[in-house]
């Protein structure tokens, strides 16, 4: 049975819609500002035309990204998860947004409730291992709750907390931060939870980390195919194989002693 496009219905190309809900999601842009953007390059579309893309397409680009990513990452071992939790005020009241970030900067996983307790900690925590499987390695904060969950499960013995461990973890809401201050905040926990999920599947597919290199020994083991592209590079350090997030443009981000240049000029935008 073949799988019907999510585009069947729409008028637009896909390629728009698809750039359209990156810009939103990736970059700290109101519908405006997206609307904005798009008419200087000649597309006219309103911004509630935005609002209704992002909506109906981004979790299922979100999954997309998500499903490539779980299938490379099986194949590493899950050394090292950094949890924590952020506070979110959605109509004057506090709500609770928990994240499991890899030893690499990125997000694995969020959840959002209501409540700040051992209860929301091991439903964040199960939901991050049912996905990923069991970590090496899970650093906190020295908030009670987590060596509570962490007991439950049977694996408190592989909690690490100390000044300073999580930073990486408390760094992580940076991101989220900056586009929930462009959105003028969350009206229900359920938006909140949708928004964070598309949001890291897409800030992921961005993020320059090691895990996304693929390291070229300097005497041979390289495929032949990148060892031409590459042939005349001063001193080989890396590639890095760009995301092409949504389908849009292809390209490879090359890094030399003179620094990092584009071998596409069309790398995410059409």
């Amino acid at each position: 049975m073949t799988k019907r496009s999510p585009f069947r219905y729409f008028k637009t190309s896909p390629e728009i819609i698809r750039l359209a809900v990156m810009m939103y999601v990736r970059f700290p842009l109101s519908l405006r500002n997206v609307e904005d953007l798009l008419h200087e390059r000649g597309i006219g579309i309103s911004h509630e035309t935005v609002r209704f893309w992002w909506n109906r397409l981004g979790p299922i680009f979100a999954a997309e990204i998500r499903k490539k990513r779980i299938q490379q990452m099986h194949a590493h071992s899950n050394w090292q998860w950094h949890l924590d939790e952020v506070f979110v005020k959605i109509n004057g009241e506090t709500h609770y947004l928990w994240r499991a970030v890899g030893h690499e900067g990125e997000v694995l996983e969020t959840f959002a409730t209501k409540r700040r307790d051992r209860k929301a900690a091991l439903k964040s925590i199960k939901k991050s291992m049912k996905r990923y499987g069991q970590p090496h390695v899970v650093v906190t904060d020295k908030l009670r709750l987590y060596g509570a969950a962490m007991k439950v499960i049977g694996n408190a013995n592989k909690q690490e907390t100390g000044r300073w461990l999580n930073n990486r973890g408390e760094n992580s809401h940076q991101p989220f931060r900056r586009r929930e201050r462009a959105m003028q905040g969350f009206r229900s926990m359920g938006s909140l939870q949708k928004f964070s999920a598309v949001h890291v599947s897409v800030h992921n597919d961005f993020n320059h980390c090691p895990a996304g290199y693929v390291y070229i020994p300097e005497r041979g083991g390289a495929p032949p195919l990148l060892t031409r592209q590459f042939q005349d590079q001063p001193k080989r350090r890396s590639l890095r194989v760009a995301p092409a997030l949504f389908g849009i443009g292809s390209g490879i981000l090359r890094q030399t002693e003179a620094g990092s240049h584009l071998s596409d000029s069309t790398l995410f935008w059409p």
